[in-house]
C-alpha cells in the first residue's frame, strides 16, 4: 500500500473520469510494490532496468494457454471477496489504492460462522469437504452427505460409485459435473446483470421506475419481465410445493397455494388522547392565559411608589415569563399517541403473494450510521457493542448495512471494529436462535433479572455459558488493543531504525535518515490514518480517506450454520448448534473521510454527509438510521416499528421518524433530570400532533431523498396552513412556488422533467455519476406499496425482491472519491443537501429545513424502548451539555434558520415551537433578575407590590393552581411521573441561571464581535469509592458556570437572615413584606437544592473553592448592605425592642 501525495492547488471544477484503482502490496520492510501496468512500465523505463532481460525457455509449461471464459457469477463472488479483504485509501489529487490485507488484527479470527470449513462425515476421516472455486461446499449426493475429495474418489473407484451415507449410486462421478450440479442447485431466481459497465449499473431498476410513470398505478408485469429478464416460476402465481407432489407421479395430490385476497389494513393507528383529559387541559390553558392577561394589567396599573425600581424589574420579568410560557404551551394543544402493527407489516412484505411468489422480503433497505471521533473519549468497547446490536437487529439481513464513521482515523477504532465483526459471527446467530433482548452483549450479560425466564430451548443454558465465555475473551482483546498496537509499532519502528543504521554503515557517505515513528497495522504496513505520534499526512486533521468492508454483503438466500464442535460435546465444528439458524451477517463498512489542512470539515455534520454519499454508492438504502456510538438498539424490532410509518398510506410525505432517547446508568433520583422525560414524553408527543417532532441528533430514521433536499411528493396539492390550523383548518391554497423560502428540489414527474432535473444534479450533489444515478433509485424504493386505491405515489408489490448488485472495486473507489475533502466544493452539501452546517446543533437545523419544505415527521414511542444510551450524571458535565444545546439555539436565533423567517409551508404552531427553540436561552436574563428580586426585597424592606392585598393573592393563587392542574393533566396523558416533572422544573432554573446565560453571552459576542468563548474545566475533585456505580455523580469539577447559581443561593440565604433580623428588631414590623420575600426566596432555594447537593459531593466533602466563593460573596453583600442602609444613631439594637 502506498500513501497518496498531497498536491497543492485547487480541486478540479469539471467532472473528472472514473477513479483509477491501483492494486499492490507492501513488503515486510515497508516498501510498496505496485501491480499496475503504468507503474510497472515507469519502473522498467528507468535507468536501472534498461539492460535487464529475462528469458523463459520454451517448455511445455510455458506454452500459450487457451483463454477459458469465467462465469460472471463466479467472478462477481471473487470480486466481492477481494473487496472485503482490501483496505481502500485515497483522496484529493491522489490515486485510489486498494491494499490486500493479510490480516486485520493480531488474533486473525474467522469472520463468519458460515465460513468455517466442514469436515468429512466418513468415519475415521477428518479431511475438509470438497469446495468449488467460490469456496462453497460441493455435496455430490442428494442426501447431502458431506465428503472430502479423497473419500469421494475412493467411493467412485472402489466403493461401487455408492454414497457412503445413503448407499445410493452417485448421479455424477466427475468432479466438474458435481460442481455444475451444485451450482444449479444453489442458483437464484433472478439472474444478476454483469457489472462490467459502470454506466449501466442502475438501468435495470430505473427501467422499473419508468414503467410505473403513467396515469394508473398498475404495475406492468410483462414489461418488467422483458426489461429485467425476470421469471415468475411456472408461468403463473400458483405452483406446487416441493413436498406436496404425489408419490405416483401424476400430481393428483398437489395443492395450490392459498392466495386469498385479504382486506386492506393500515400499518399504524393514531391513538387520540381521551377527551376527558384533553378538553380540561385545553380549557385550563385558556383560563390561565386570561388570568395572566388580567394579572399583568393589574400589575401595570398598581405600581409600588415606595420601590418603583423593584416594581419595574418584576413587571418586565413577568411579562417575559408570560410570553415564554405561551411559546412553550401553545404547541401542546394537540398531543397524540401512535401505535404500529408489526403483523400487518409482515403480511404485506414478507408473506408469499401473487406479486411476490417466493415470499422474499419486500422491505426497503436501511443504512445505519454510527459516528465516533475519539477512542479516548468514546471507548471502542462501547462502540463495538453498539455495532453488535445493529448487526443482530430483526430486519432482513440482505437489506441492512452498517457504516461506522471514524472521524479521528484511529487504528484503535479500526481494529476494534474488526474484532466486533469477528465476534458477530457468534453473537448474532445466538441472538437469533434464542430471541435475545437486548442485543447489546454488555447490557445483556449485565441484566439483573433472571436470564433463563421464558426460554424454551433446552440448550439455552449451555449456549449462553459459551457465548459469555467468548464475550469475556472479546472484551480482553478489545481492552488490550492499545497496548498491542503500541508494542507492535515499537517493534516495527525498532526494525526500521536497525535497517536504516545498517544502510548507513554500508553507505557511509549518506547522512542518517531519521525514521518517523509510525503506527503499524497487524499485517506489517503503515496505518494510513492518524498515527499515535502525528506526522505529515498522518494527523487528526491531515490523513487520507479510508474505506474497509469489514463484512461483505450477504447472500440473498438464507445460509444455515453448522452443528456444535465435537470437542465440546457435539458432532460439528462450531461452539453452538446453528443448523436451524441463518448465520448471514449484514454488511459492515468502516469509513474515515479524508482530512487536509485548510479545509473546513464541519465536524459531525460533515462526517454524516460523507456517510450519506458513500452509502448511496455502496448500498443506497432508501432509509437512513443514525445513532451515536453510545446509543444501541435496545428493541430488535425498532427498525420494523419505524418502517410501519414510512410504508403506510401517506408515508411518502414523512421525512423522518424520531424515536425517544432513553438512558442507562442514571442515578435513581435523577438529580439533574438526565432522563429529560418532560421533553421526550410531553413536548415531543405534542409536536407529533402538529407537523412532527424536532430532530434530536440520534435515534432517527430518515428518508434519504428528504436529506437530499427534495420537496415532499404532491407538494402542489397541500396548502399553506394558517393560524392554528391544527384546531381551525383553513381552506387549502397552493403555496407560492416562486418565493425564495420555498425554493427546493422536486422529484421529476415525467421523463422530460427528469432529464432536466438530472442535468442539474451535479451542481447540487457533486460530479459523481454513481451518486446522481442512485437518487431516483432511492426515491422509488422508498415509496409505500401501491396496494390500495388511496395510496398515491406507491410502488408495485414485489419490486424490491431483486438482489442487489455485487460490490466491486470500482464501486468502493468511487466511494473513496466522494468522501474526499474537496468533493463538497461548489455544491450544496451542508447548505440545502444533507446535514446543515453552521450550527453547533446541526440536528435541529436539519429537521427545521425539512419541515420548512413541507415535510412532516413522526414520533414513534414503542412499548419496549427502541434505543438506549448513556448520559452524563455529573453536574459539571451536565451543565456543559446544556451549554452546547443552548449555544446552538442562540446561533439558530441569529441565523436565517430563525422560525420568524419560515416559509408558508410550515404550520403556525410548528413555527411557534421552533421559535421557542431559538428564544428559550434568553429567558436566563429575566430568570436571574427574578431570582435576585426576593433577596433585594428582603435587603430593602420593600416588596414588588405595595401591600399583599386580596387581589394580588387571588391572582397568584389562581395562576399557581392552574399551573399545578396543567402539570397533573400532562402527567396523565404523557405517562410521566410527578417526581420527573419536578426534577425538570428544578433543572430548568439551574440551567437557566448558568448554562443558558453563558450561551447567550457567547452567542452575542460571536455575532457582534466575532469572539468565541469556551467554558472549560479548571479543577477536579474525585471520590474514593470506585465500586459505586454512580461514583461520577459525586465528582465535583469546578467550572465558571457554577458562579451565577452559587451567588443566587448565597445571596438569598443571607437575605432571609437579614430580613428576619430586621423585622424582629424593628419598631413596626412589616410581616407582610417579610413573608412575601421569604416565600419567594425559599421558592428559589428549593429549585437550587439539587445544585447544592452536587456541590457538597459525597458525605458533605465540599471543595475549598466553594467555601472561598461563599465567604467572598457573603462579605461583599454585607458591606454593600451596610453602605446602602447604615445603622441609625440609636444605640439600642432594634429600636424599642428588647429581650425580656
Amino acid at each position: 500500500m502506498m500513501y497518496p501525495e498531497q498536491a497543492q492547488g485547487k480541486p478540479p471544477t469539471a467532472p473528472t473520469a472514473a477513479p483509477k484503482v491501483t492494486f499492490g502490496r507492501r513488503t515486510p520492510s515497508g516498501r510498496y510494490i505496485s501491480y499496475s501496468r503504468e507503474d510497472l512500465e515507469s519502473e522498467l523505463g528507468s535507468v536501472d532496468f534498461n539492460n535487464y532481460h529475462v528469458q523463459f525457455p520454451m517448455t511445455p509449461d510455458n506454452q500459450p494457454m487457451e483463454v477459458v471464459p469465467v462465469d460472471p457469477f463466479v467472478s462477481a463472488k471473487a470480486e466481492e471477496h477481494y473487496v472485503s479483504s482490501s483496505l481502500f485509501t485515497g483522496g484529493f489529487n491522489s490515486v485510489t489504492r486498494a491494499h490486500m490485507m493479510d490480516k486485520v488484527t493480531d488474533t486473525n479470527l474467522s469472520r463468519s460462522a458460515a465460513a468455517k470449513a466442514s469436515t468429512c462425515a466418513v468415519e475415521g476421516c477428518d479431511g475438509k469437504v470438497m469446495c468449488d472455486e467460490r469456496g462453497e461446499e460441493m455435496l455430490p449426493c442428494e442426501c447431502e452427505f458431506k465428503i472430502c475429495r479423497d473419500c469421494f474418489d475412493d467411493a467412485v473407484k472402489n466403493g461401487g460409485k455408492l454414497c457412503p451415507g445413503c448407499k445410493e449410486p452417485y448421479k455424477a462421478t466427475d468432479v466438474e459435473e458435481v460442481a455444475r450440479i451444485a451450482k444449479e442447485r444453489k442458483a437464484i431466481t433472478v439472474p444478476r446483470i454483469s457489472a462490467s459497465k459502470a454506466g449501466a449499473r442502475m438501468e435495470r431498476r430505473l427501467s422499473m421506475m419508468r414503467s410505473m410513470k403513467g396515469g394508473t398505478s398498475e404495475f406492468e408485469h410483462n414489461r418488467w419481465l422483458f426489461e429485467t429478464k425476470g421469471t415468475y416460476g411456472y408461468g403463473n402465481a400458483i405452483w406446487p410445493e416441493e413436498d406436496e407432489v404425489g408419490h405416483d407421479g401424476g400430481g393428483d395430490d398437489r395443492h395450490a397455494k392459498d392466495f386469498v385476497s385479504k382486506p386492506w389494513r393500515p400499518l399504524t393507528r393514531k391513538l387520540k388522547i381521551p377527551a376527558a383529559i384533553l378538553s380540561p387541559y385545553r380549557l385550563l390553558i385558556f383560563i390561565r392565559m386570561v388570568v395572566l392577561v388580567l394579572f399583568l394589567a393589574w400589575r401595570i396599573k398598581h405600581k409600588n411608589p415606595d420601590a418603583i425600581w423593584l416594581w419595574g424589574m418584576s413587571v418586565v420579568c413577568e411579562l417575559w415569563f408570560a410570553f415564554s410560557w405561551l411559546l412553550d404551551q401553545l404547541p401542546k394543544l394537540s398531543p397524540v399517541n401512535r401505535a404500529t402493527d408489526l403483523s400487518v407489516l409482515k403480511d404485506k412484505f414478507e408473506i408469499p403473494t401473487p406479486t411476490n411468489p417466493t415470499g422474499k422480503s419486500d422491505l426497503p433497505g436501511v443504512d445505519i450510521f454510527v459516528s465516533t471521533a475519539d477512542p479516548e473519549k468514546e471507548p471502542p468497547l462501547v462502540t463495538a457493542n453498539t455495532i453488535l446490536s445493529i448487526l443482530a437487529a430483526e430486519y432482513p439481513v440482505e437489506k441492512l448495512a452498517c457504516y461506522v464513521s471514524d472521524d479521528g482515523g484511529a487504528l484503535l477504532t479500526f481494529e476494534a471494529m474488526a474484532e466486533a465483526a469477528s465476534f458477530a459471527s457468534v453473537w448474532v446467530p445466538f441472538c437469533r436462535k434464542h430471541r435475545i433482548e437486548p442485543r447489546n452483549p454488555e447490557s445483556y450479560f449485565a441484566l439483573k433479572r433472571d436470564p433463563y425466564k421464558n426460554k424454551v430451548r433446552q440448550d439455552f443454558v449451555r449456549d449462553r455459558r459459551r457465548v459469555k465465555r467468548e464475550y469475556d475473551e472479546f472484551k480482553v482483546r478489545i481492552n488490550g488493543l492499545p497496548d498491542s498496537i503500541r508494542r507492535r509499532s515499537d517493534a516495527f519502528h525498532a526494525r526500521e531504525e536497525l535497517n536504516a543504521a545498517r544502510l548507513h554503515r554500508e553507505n557511509m557517505d549518506e547522512p542518517i535518515v531519521k525514521i518517523p515513528k509510525a503506527t503499524w497495522m497487524a499485517d506489517g504496513t503503515h496505518w494510513p490514518g492518524t498515527w499515535t505520534q502525528p506526522n505529515i499526512d498522518h494527523s487528526r486533521g491531515d490523513h487520507a480517506g479510508i474505506i474497509q468492508v469489514m463484512l461483505r454483503p450477504p447472500a440473498e438466500d438464507a445460509v444455515f450454520g453448522t452443528p456444535m464442535d465435537e470437542s465440546i460435546g457435539g458432532d460439528g465444528d462450531g461452539i453452538l448448534d446453528l443448523t436451524e439458524v441463518d448465520v448471514r451477517l449484514p454488511m459492515l463498512v468502516y469509513v474515515s473521510r479524508e482530512k487536509r489542512p485548510g479545509y473546513d470539515h464541519n465536524k459531525k455534520a460533515g462526517a454524516m454527509n460523507a456517510l450519506v454519499r458513500a452509502s448511496a454508492i455502496m448500498s443506497n438504502g432508501p432509509f437512513i438510521l443514525n445513532l451515536d456510538c453510545d446509543h444501541y438498539i435496545y428493541n430488535s424490532q425498532a427498525l420494523r416499528e419505524g418502517m410501519c410509518f414510512m410504508m403506510d398510506r401517506g408515508g411518502d410525505r414523512i421525512c423522518y421518524v424520531q424515536f425517544p432517547q432513553r438512558f442507562e446508568g442514571i442515578d435513581p433520583s435523577d438529580r439533574y433530570a438526565n432522563h429529560n422525560t418532560v421533553f421526550f414524553d410531553v413536548n415531543m408527543r405534542a409536536l407529533d400532533g402538529l407537523q412532527g417532532p424536532v430532530y434530536v441528533g440520534t435515534g432517527c430514521l430518515f428518508r434519504r431523498i428528504a436529506l437530499y433536499g427534495f420537496d415532499p411528493p404532491r407538494a402542489k396539492d397541500h396548502s399553506a396552513p394558517g393560524c392554528c390550523s391544527c384546531c381551525f383548518p383553513r381552506p387549502r391554497r397552493v403555496a407560492n412556488e416562486d418565493s425564495s423560502a420555498s425554493r427546493a428540489l422536486r422529484m421529476p414527474e415525467d421523463d422530460d422533467e427528469e432529464s432536466m432535473a438530472l442535468s442539474s444534479f451535479p451542481n447540487k450533489f457533486g460530479n459523481s455519476s454513481f451518486l446522481v444515478d442512485s437518487i431516483p433509485v432511492a426515491e422509488f424504493q422508498g415509496r409505500p406499496l401501491a396496494d390500495h386505491p388511496s395510496v398515491k405515489n406507491g410502488r408495485p408489490p414485489g419490486a424490491l425482491t431483486i438482489p442487489r448488485d455485487p460490490l466491486d472495486a470500482s464501486t468502493v473507489a468511487e466511494a473513496i472519491s466522494v468522501v474526499s475533502c474537496w468533493y463538497e466544493d461548489k455544491t450544496e452539501w451542508g447548505n440545502r443537501v444533507g446535514w446543515i452546517y453552521g450550527s453547533v446543533t446541526e440536528d435541529v437545523v436539519t429537521g427545521y429545513r425539512m419541515h420548512n419544505r413541507g415535510w412532516r415527521s413522526i414520533y414513534c414511542v414503542t412499548k419496549r424502548d427502541a434505543f438506549r444510551g448513556t448520559a452524563p450524571i455529573n453536574l459539571t458535565d451536565r451543565l456543559h451539555q446544556v451549554l452546547r444545546w443552548a449555544t446552538g439555539s442562540v446561533e439558530i436565533f441569529f441565523s436565517r434558520n430563525n422560525a420568524l423567517l419560515a416559509s408558508p409551508k410550515m404550520k403556525f404552531l410548528q413555527r411557534i415551537a421552533y421559535l421557542n427553540v431559538g428564544i428559550y436561552p434568553f429567558t436566563s436574563f429575566f430568570l436571574i433578575v427574578y431570582c435576585f428580586l426576593p433577596a433585594l426585597s428582603l435587603f430593602s424592606g420593600q416588596f414588588i407590590v405595595q401591600t399583599l392585598n386580596v387581589t394580588f393573592l387571588a391572582y397568584l393563587l389562581v395562576i399557581t393552581v392552574c399551573l399545578c392542574l396543567l402539570a397533573i393533566l400532562e402527567i396523565r396523558w404523557s405517562g410521566i411521573e410527578l417526581e420527573e416533572w419536578w426534577r425538570n422544573e428544578q433543572f430548568w432554573l439551574i440551567g437557566g441561571t448558568s448554562a443558558h446565560l453563558a450561551a447567550v453571552l457567547q452567542g452575542l459576542l460571536k455575532v457582534v464581535a466575532g469572539i468565541e468563548i469556551s467554558f472549560t474545566l479548571t479543577s477536579k475533585s474525585a471520590g474514593d469509592d470506585n465500586d459505586d456505580e454512580f461514583a461520577d455523580l459525586y465528582v465535583v469539577k469546578w467550572t465558571s458556570l457554577m458562579i451565577p447559581p452559587l451567588t443566587i443561593m448565597m445571596v438569598n440565604m443571607i437575605a432571609i437572615a437579614v430580613g428576619v433580623s430586621r423585622t424582629i428588631y424593628s419598631v413596626i414590623p412589616q410581616w407582610s413584606r417579610l413573608l412575601g420575600g421569604v416565600f419567594f426566596s425559599i421558592w428559589v432555594l428549593a429549585h437550587l437544592y439539587p445544585f447544592a447537593k452536587g456541590l457538597m459531593g459525597r458525605r458533605g466533602r465540599t471543595p475549598t473553592i466553594v467555601f472561598v466563593w461563599s465567604g467572598l460573596i457573603a462579605i461583599t453583600i454585607s458591606l454593600l448592605w451596610v453602605a446602602i442602609n447604615p445603622p441609625s444613631a440609636n444605640s439600642q439594637i432594634g429600636g424599642s425592642f428588647s429581650f425580656p
